[in-house]
């Protein structure tokens, strides 16, 4: 009922850009959340950054302490996008990056709030 598409995802060096963006297609609704999660080889599934949607008004953010200062979650212009602006990119961030939403807007550091998912978008940054 609701599909999520990443893309944007690539390889760069240290020090530089990537914009992630997930489309989502399906019903639509005022309030609900959605976040980036990403998983490295080897490593569980950890919280990026989320954004609770309050009557189509962007409401609360919330990132991972690893990316605050650097990574910025946003919706595009065309509302129905979601974007990750991921500068000052380091090695560590090398991963697998996942988009998904959730019905509800609280809580959505964890995973187990979301009920569904992108299939994934590959980011590798290089020393």
């Amino acid at each position: 009922q609701v599909q999520l598409v990443e893309s944007g995802g690539g390889s760069v060096q240290a020090g530089g850009s990537l914009r992630l963006s997930c489309a989502a297609s399906g019903r639509t609704v005022s309030s609900y959340g959605m976040g980036w999660f990403r998983q490295a080889p080897g490593k569980e599934r950890e919280f990026v950054a989320a954004i609770a949607f309050i009557g189509w008004i962007d409401g609360n953010t919330y990132y991972a302490d690893s990316v605050k200062g650097r990574f910025t979650i946003s919706r595009d212009n065309t509302k129905n996008t979601l974007t990750l602006q991921m500068n000052s990119l380091k090695p560590e961030d090398t991963a697998v990056y996942y988009c998904a939403a959730s019905h509800r807007v609280a809580p959505l550091i964890a995973a187990g709030s979301y009920e569904y998912w992108g299939q994934g978008t590959q980011v590798t940054v290089s020393s």
